[in-house]
């Protein structure tokens, strides 16, 4: 709960703002006269002289969704390819599995997602696609790392005995014993998926330049930053806030399944 409040308050704010901010307004708005304030702009307008309140409405959507789903696809592909290199008995297969993932590991991800756009230019569906792939590789190594000692466990080999099948061996059975590992992990999986997602988009890769984006808009306001902060500011507060809630919020889903230490009784206390 000390975790959980402050957590589920970062996040819903820029999480709310990123669903349903476009149901609350229009198009980010026409070209006007840049960095301008006034009645019809309380946080005035960006560098293209669009509303701000607008674009910050509009901009959150590309990176929420893209990174929840990078996410998702990438613990479709690592989770069973992770429990298979820890269930299998061969050592070979087992580095056939694994050492390809390796090479992936040794090229840095923002590296490997700038090359990618310079030769396809993806969209947001290709950016989920780059960000799932350069998680893949780790996140399969942290699966099969966690699944290792509950796999050796005697209750497999019973299963296995008892003609249980693969899946409700692998996930049933295992994935569940080390499943707050695999949570911790998911929740700093996440948070890098954001981080990627905003750094490609602050470079312009899966949007355009002038896209309603949070990122673009740190990005292409800060020459102006000293005449108009809230263009910059407010985007990049709420990146921020996402970030930071979601492993608030992650670190209190683990500490609400360890049990309580017991203190020790009065007497024996120093």
């Amino acid at each position: 709960m000390r975790r959980f409040l402050p957590g589920a308050a970062l996040v819903g704010v820029p999480l709310a703002l990123a669903l349903l901010g476009p149901l609350f307004t229009g198009e980010p708005g026409p070209r006007g006269v840049s960095y301008t304030s006034g009645a019809g702009h309380p946080l005035g307008t960006d560098f293209m002289g669009r509303d701000v309140v607008a674009q910050v409405l509009h901009g959150g959507r590309t990176v929420v969704v893209v990174a929840l789903a990078a996410t998702v696809l990438a613990y479709a592909v690592a989770l069973p390819l992770g429990l298979a290199a820890a269930l299998t008995d061969h050592r070979r297969i087992e580095d056939l599995m694994m050492r390809p993932l390796d090479v992936l590991l040794a090229v840095p991800s923002l590296l490997l997602i700038l090359l990618v756009a310079a030769v396809f230019s993806p969209g947001a569906s290709g950016l989920a696609l780059l960000i799932a792939l350069v998680n893949i590789p780790d996140a399969a190594r942290i699966v099969r790392a966690a699944a290792a000692g509950p796999a050796a466990a005697p209750s497999v080999e019973a299963l296995r005995m008892q003609g249980e099948t693969w899946w409700r061996t692998a996930v049933g059975h295992v994935g569940r014993t080390c499943l707050r590992t695999l949570a911790a992990d998911a929740g700093i999986r996440l948070t890098g998926a954001l981080y990627l997602v905003a750094t490609a988009a602050f470079l312009g890769v899966g949007v355009t330049p002038d896209a309603a984006d949070w990122a673009v808009m740190v990005d292409r306001n800060r020459p102006g930053l000293s005449v108009q902060p809230w263009a910059v500011i407010v985007p990049a507060v709420l990146i921020v806030a996402l970030t930071t809630g979601t492993n608030l919020l992650f670190d209190a889903a683990l500490e609400g399944g360890r049990p309580a230490r017991r203190r020790p009784p009065k007497g024996l206390r120093r």
